[in-house]
């Protein structure tokens, strides 16, 4: 089934100029912080948080902070109606979906952070200002936290690829205008 036709011109409502670029600042925060992730070295009993571990811990912290002004900016501001024609379980999966996403990207950082404290290490955002412990140095549970923020993290990929792969589906398949309504300039 078709749905609304991109070429028919028809109008459509989109996101807020604001919206829009806290959800790409987000994009190329996380995309930028699972490099740093994928790049940084082991970390075992004694690592010593360097350069890139400092760098990821640091973009964790910016990922809960622009979290915040996007969900206060989300709070404030209603998101456009779905595009009519759109199938009910459609938008409960678009709902569960995004759920999905602001919960972990809650979850993942606040783990990441938690760990860190554990193994005594003080979390800065960009060694501007020092961030309050979350858990005791050498407490089990923060040292655990690292082990679920790892699997956390892969499932927050997951749920991303989800994310993608449906707006894509919805913009070469559907051809209708949910991809639309979060593009810049549009």
């Amino acid at each position: 089934m078709r749905h609304n036709d991109l070429s028919s011109g028809a109008e459509f409502a989109g996101y807020t100029a604001v919206a829009v670029i806290l959800h790409w600042a987000m994009v190329l925060l996380l995309a930028a912080q699972y490099a740093i992730g994928w790049s940084m070295p082991e970390i075992r009993r004694g690592t010593q948080p360097e350069t890139l571990i400092n760098l990821h811990l640091s973009a964790g912290a910016l990922i809960l902070l622009l979290l915040a002004v996007r969900l206060a900016w989300r709070l404030t501001h209603s998101a456009p109606p779905p595009p009519a024609g759109l199938p009910g379980w459609q938008n409960r999966a678009s709902s569960l979906i995004h759920g999905v996403l602001y919960l972990l990207l809650v979850v993942v950082p606040v783990l990441g952070w938690m760990n860190a404290s554990a193994r005594g290490w003080t979390v800065t955002l960009f060694s501007l200002v020092p961030l309050p412990a979350l858990a005791a140095q050498g407490a089990p549970l923060g040292r655990s936290a690292g082990d679920v923020h790892v699997v956390l993290s892969y499932i927050l990929l997951a749920a991303v690829a989800v994310h993608v792969l449906a707006a894509l589906y919805h913009r070469f398949v559907l051809r209708d205008e949910v991809m639309r309504r979060m593009l810049p300039g549009l």
